[in-house]
């Protein structure tokens, strides 16, 4: 889905309605039931798999939700990982050298 898409399917829903994430999934491989997990939306987060460095049509969007908790310690170790990507490039550091 394109995130234009995501936005005509959202537009003539009420402003203040909550979204979630519905995960359906199968109980068993065996079974023909469903089960279906909720979890609200708590972010967001443009993602780009590290084999496409570069192209840039290949960024995703990721709508992140799940227990409070693991979502926290997610987005956690995604903004040190960047962090500590950022530092692992060449920039100016104004009088400060290395």
């Amino acid at each position: 889905m394109r995130v234009s898409e995501l936005i005509d399917m959202l537009k003539d829903q009420p402003p203040d309605a909550e979204v979630e994430l519905a995960i359906v999934a199968p109980l068993s491989d065996e079974e023909d039931d469903i089960t279906v997990d909720r979890y609200s939306v708590e972010g967001m987060l443009p993602w780009q798999d590290e084999d496409d460095e570069g192209n840039e049509e290949e960024v995703v969007i990721w709508l992140v939700g799940g227990e409070d908790d693991d979502v926290e310690a997610f987005l956690d170790a995604i903004e040190e990982q960047q962090h500590d990507h950022e530092h692992d490039h060449d920039h100016d550091h104004g009088d400060h050298h290395h």
